[in-house]
């Protein structure tokens, strides 16, 4: 009877500091996916970076034409004038973002838009390619990435509005600009996002989603058993309820499915057969979900935001096929 009266007084105790484990270790995924500075300390940032690196097609081709593409990119930005650019969101974050002007008049603008725990700069072969051709360039770093301001990682949610501050900074130089937000991994995701968006400006043109995600929510499915080695039920729920109370967002909210379906902007989807990181199917299921005109290139024996190098032609071919189709 003694053992019992003592069990039943020490099992509230013992379920308690459990659940408060549990909690902890929910808080602590949260701010190891999210937190780039939390991932460094925890050497997640490097593990991810890693598994990333593993993950991709590794064939002489590919490597070749990615050599190739930054000696070019190198050179092309000896030569490229801009200026650095600041805004602040409504919570006070500092936004960082690199402007590189045209050597004549042009009405053309890109907005380039990286991926997840990336920055402005892996961005400039595309600024390089876009500039060639006449356009002006805007690559920001976006929330808590790069040199911009935030405590999370947006996964393109907050980043939808975020980078509406960029589309009000290109109106107010040009009334007349004609845009295209071409966007790689998270950063597609996230143009995708911005085509839902009910004040879009009638501006931007065209879309390029390069290996996109649904949403956030699914992606996170797979990438918390593969990167932290948990299951993704029941701990996935408990942590985005954790980001909701710190965060102030829902990764389900993140959804570049549900915003095409209300999209009406012409929007070329390019994905690698080969991706490791994000299924190609998801880029599928964009495709065929998407209300607007739309293309969808898939280039086979890619992987993860590989596909502008293992075929050049056929990436940027297709890209200059939107363009000359809805950018005057």
């Amino acid at each position: 009877m003694k053992k019992k009266k003592r069990l039943k007084r020490i099992l509230p105790v013992v379920l308690a500091v459990l659940f408060l484990l549990y909690i902890g270790l929910a808080n602590i995924l949260v701010s190891a996916a999210l937190v780039p500075s939390f991932m460094e300390r925890l050497e997640a940032f490097s593990r991810i970076t890693e598994d990333s690196v593993n993950a991709l097609v590794h064939t002489s081709d590919i490597q070749q034409q990615y050599q190739k593409s930054w000696e070019e990119t190198r050179e092309w930005a000896k030569n490229a004038h801009g200026q650095k650019l600041t805004k602040e969101t409504e919570e006070g974050y500092k936004l960082v973002a690199q402007e590189v002007y045209t050597e004549e008049e042009s009405h053309k603008w890109v907005l380039l838009l990286h991926g997840y725990t990336g920055w402005k700069e892996a961005m400039y072969p595309f600024a390089m390619w876009y500039n060639q051709r006449g356009h002006h360039v805007l690559a920001p770093d976006m929330r808590c990435q790069g040199e911009s301001e935030g405590d999370f990682i947006g996964m393109g949610w907050t980043d939808r509005r975020d980078n509406m501050l960029w589309l009000d900074y290109i109106l107010e130089q040009d009334p007349e600009a004609e845009i295209v937000i071409h966007g790689q991994s998270m950063g597609a995701a996230c143009a995708l996002m911005m085509t839902g968006e009910e004040d879009l400006p009638e501006n931007v043109k065209a879309v390029v989603s390069d290996c996109a995600y649904t949403d956030a929510y699914t992606m996170f499915q797979e990438k918390i058993v593969q990167w932290f080695h948990l299951p993704a039920f029941p701990i996935l729920d408990t942590a985005n309820l954790m980001l909701q109370l710190r965060g102030g967002y829902d990764l389900k909210d993140a959804s570049a499915l549900e915003a095409v379906k209300k999209s009406s902007i012409p929007t070329l989807f390019i994905h690698g057969d080969q991706d490791q990181m994000i299924s190609v199917e998801m880029s599928r299921e964009l495709y065929q979900e998407a209300a607007c005109p739309k293309e969808l290139l898939i280039v086979e024996g890619a992987g993860h935001a590989q596909c502008q190098d293992k075929d050049p032609e056929g990436y940027y071919g297709a890209v200059e096929k939107l363009l000359d189709t809805y950018v005057s």
